[in-house]
């Protein structure tokens, strides 16, 4: 859980907390937000290369999550994708994208 301190530290009044609890994975916005951030990594770090190279697999908005078994497969099972030495996914990315192929199977 977060707390939030709606007030700051000097105030003469109540100190108002606020406390989160993480939101639920099927929250309509999370899932918007998850997907906005694996499309972001696709786009960034996938495309860049796919779209020279293997123009049927260029993710849009549209068609990822039709893709995500194959993400999944490429990247986490065979460990193919990406490709070279030039792109490289950060822990956070594979999290992300993770999280964004977990939120495909619960539909």
């Amino acid at each position: 859980m977060l707390t939030l301190s709606l007030l700051g530290e000097n105030s003469n009044e109540k100190d108002f907390a606020q406390t989160y609890a993480p939101i639920k994975s099927d929250n309509p916005i999370v899932k918007d937000s998850t997907q906005t951030r694996a499309f972001e990594i696709l786009a960034n770090k996938c495309n860049v290369c796919h779209v020279n190279r293997n123009r049927r697999r260029v993710f849009t908005e549209d068609n990822m999550n039709d893709w995500s078994n194959s993400v999944y497969k490429q990247v986490f099972i065979k460990k193919r994708m990406p490709k070279g030495k030039k792109i490289k996914l950060t822990s956070e990315e594979y999290q992300n994208l993770l999280t964004w192929i977990s939120s495909t199977k619960n539909k």
